[in-house]
């Protein structure tokens, strides 16, 4: 996995459990806007939308630059769309980024195994 890839999966993540938090305020906000005189929906929707266009935004850089199949891609977009799909989303990209991590350094020790051979 090149640096770029492992930006786009970082900065996916980064902005995942943000984006399900204000999903989850903005629902509680929601609430209260019908049962009390608290009104905080305005702010919390714009905080919420700008968080799910960064997601929309990374999510397809991703997509693109680790070519996930089109099951993994949809995932990943759902997991967006429900209150608190980021939280998984989260966990499951950082154990994908583990993965990765591990899987370059196994290939560096094989190339360098190989090179001094």
């Amino acid at each position: 996995m090149d640096i770029k890839t492992a930006s786009a999966l970082r900065r996916l993540r980064l902005v995942s459990a943000p984006e399900a938090v204000s999903f989850l305020l903005l629902l509680v906000c929601s609430v209260l806007k019908r049962t009390t005189d608290f009104n905080a929906v305005p702010v919390m929707g714009m905080v919420h939308g700008i968080l799910f266009v960064l997601y929309v935004i990374f999510w397809a850089d991703a997509w693109n630059r680790t070519k996930w199949s089109l099951k993994t891609a949809a995932l990943y977009f759902v997991l967006s769309v429900l209150p608190t799909g980021g939280f998984f989303a989260e966990r499951k990209l950082r154990r994908e980024a583990e993965h990765a991590v591990n899987a370059a350094i196994a290939s560096r020790v094989r190339q360098e195994e190989a090179y001094k051979s």
